[in-house]
């Protein structure tokens, strides 16, 4: 349990991470439209 859950946690948060980005994404391209 204790080497599984440091690597769920870094999992976790590594997904954490690519969901921020991906919402970045979608904010930065709605962003352009509005705009353009």
């Amino acid at each position: 349990n204790l080497i599984f859950r440091p690597r769920r946690y870094r999992l976790t948060a590594t997904s954490y991470r690519h969901a921020r980005a991906d919402a970045f994404s979608l904010w930065a391209d709605y962003a352009a439209d509005m705009a353009a």
